[in-house]
């Protein structure tokens, strides 16, 4: 991998993790194909080891290199979904990128140590721990940059979520909520929103604290909305539900760049939220319940504001950084289709009340537009 680090001469570079559930189409339950699939895969294309393993066994993901704009991160996601869709395809099952699986059949942990000590040390709540997400790695300075970032992110979490939420069902039945998937992460022994660290020395040395307590097995097991990437240079989001299209997963991406080079200058306002971390914490519920059908905290005000006012708001600081990486026309794109057809969350249970099959339809056609 090439040096992600950002330079006075270019955007920053991005990188995407998705993560993907083969799903039976009767029931929409997930089937544990992922090994053969990705074996396939790999005797097809020796290059597709950028598809691996993930905590289930009917689950794939697919790491990118390090990309420099929106068209190459078009290009590598649509190939990665172009190529699992037909593998999916020839055993007549839908490749899901979704929060959440809509259907009762559980997955199976699949094979590691890593995994099996996860699994065990979860206890009653791996039954629940059936979530896909997207992380979108965007690349930093310095690790100390990365701290002053997160402090700025924190109180926008929360309208990121809204907009991006995509997993309104879990186990047969609607959840009640946009983002089920942010719901059972609130489990994990780090969750939600990180704390407020002073500095990159206070940041290495909190989590160093931490490894060993609960799931925490090693600083790469945090599960924080974001953290500073232990392998590369980056801040790494990972708040997202997995997104439905490929078009959704790129503007996500672009826009996180967006707010990220926004943020390092100093531009993203934040003024009253970022001191209640109580309110930061409680916004992100607040998010993940309602999604953009409710309001949502301003982090200018700490109030309750109209949800598309503090979607404005968020977007239109991160403007600047889309105009100059040229992303405005994706990530506007993404909003527009938002306003007319509701995040992903909205369009999934519009889905559903056709009944299954209509929901199975949605998302194996999303999964390729």
């Amino acid at each position: 991998m090439i040096d992600p680090r950002p330079t006075q001469a270019s955007p920053r570079t991005i990188g995407v993790e998705e993560e993907v559930i083969l799903l039976e189409p009767d029931t929409l339950s997930p089937i544990d194909v992922a090994d053969e699939v990705i074996g396939e895969l790999v005797d097809l294309d020796a290059s597709a080891s950028w598809i691996t393993h993930e905590f289930l066994r009917a689950q794939l993901e697919f790491s990118s290199p390090v990309l420099a704009d929106g068209d190459a991160a078009e290009r590598v996601v649509r190939a990665f979904r172009d190529v699992l869709s037909q593998a999916a395809a020839r055993r007549s099952l839908i490749p899901a990128s979704v929060g959440t699986a809509h259907g009762r059949g559980a997955s199976s942990t699949a094979e590691g140590d890593r995994y099996l000590r996860f699994d065990t040390e979860l206890g009653a709540i791996r039954p629940d721990h059936q979530i896909q997400g997207l992380h979108v790695h965007v690349a930093i300075a310095s690790r100390e940059e990365g701290v002053a970032i997160m402090r700025a992110l924190r109180p926008w979490l929360a309208p990121l979520l809204a907009l991006t939420a995509n997993s309104p069902s879990f186990a047969g039945a609607d959840t009640g909520f946009a983002s089920w998937r942010t719901m059972i992460g609130r489990r994990f022994t780090t969750a939600s929103a990180p704390p407020i660290f002073a500095d990159a020395e206070d940041y290495e040395r909190r989590i160093l604290a931490l490894v060993g307590v609960g799931t925490t097995f090693d600083t790469a097991s945090l599960a924080w909305m974001m953290r500073l990437a232990e392998r590369w240079p980056t801040i790494e989001l990972r708040l997202f539900d997995a997104q439905l299209s490929a078009g959704e997963t790129v503007a996500t991406a672009l826009l996180s760049r967006a707010l990220v080079e926004v943020a390092a200058a100093g531009g993203l306002p934040h003024a009253e939220a970022a001191a209640q971390p109580e309110l930061v914490d409680a916004a992100i519920w607040h998010a993940a319940r309602h999604g953009l059908d409710d309001g949502l905290v301003d982090p200018t005000t700490a109030r309750l504001a109209p949800a598309w006012e503090v979607i404005d708001r968020m977007v239109e600081a991160a403007r600047p950084a889309l105009r100059a990486a040229e992303d405005e026309q994706r990530v506007d794109a993404l909003l527009a289709r938002v306003r007319t057809e509701g995040n992903g969350a909205t369009r999934q249970r519009a889905a559903l009340s056709g009944g299954d099959a209509a929901l199975g339809r949605m998302l194996r056609e999303s999964f390729i537009a």
